[in-house]
């Protein structure tokens, strides 16, 4: 059996909108792997979704993950609210455009292949690889903040 990747990954944003970070810490076997971005004027959704993004994108195909956010939006939108959305032509049941469709689309795509299971974490809890996550992501915004 493949080994399993733990992925844990955050976002932050200095204002929202404003500049922003994401994070993302991968374990398998021991082994750890760090990776960070941000850009300059961005909301913490955003940076929220790109650290998942940028996570799957480090992958070797059909890997199996378990993804930790402390995102609900993030975990509700790709296991809960995306089937809809899809179905209404990227409206919301309101009718509204899907804020982000743009991140959802890339989040589903590069999903493909990889069995994946969603946790939920608690942030700033004092969980030491969500605050890892949480310290990357704010490392990724430093180049963009004034």
């Amino acid at each position: 059996m493949a080994p399993i990747v733990d992925i844990y990954t955050d976002g932050a944003c200095s204002g929202n909108p404003g500049p922003g970070g994401w994070g993302a810490l991968m374990l398998c076997n021991g082994t750890e792997k760090e990776l960070c971005g941000g850009e300059e004027e961005t909301t913490n959704n955003r940076m929220e979704m790109l650290a998942a993004i940028k996570a799957f994108e480090a992958l070797k195909p059909a890997t199996q993950v378990r993804l930790h956010t402390d995102s609900t939006y993030v975990k509700d939108g790709i296991t809960k609210w995306i089937t809809n959305w899809k179905r209404n032509g990227w409206r919301t049941a309101a009718k509204k455009p899907v804020k982000n469709a743009d991140l959802w689309q890339m989040l589903e795509k590069v999903m493909v292949g990889h069995q994946v299971e969603w946790h939920w974490v608690k942030g700033h809890s004092g969980h030491p690889e969500n605050d890892r996550a949480d310290a990357l992501a704010r490392s990724g915004m430093e180049p963009y903040k004034p």
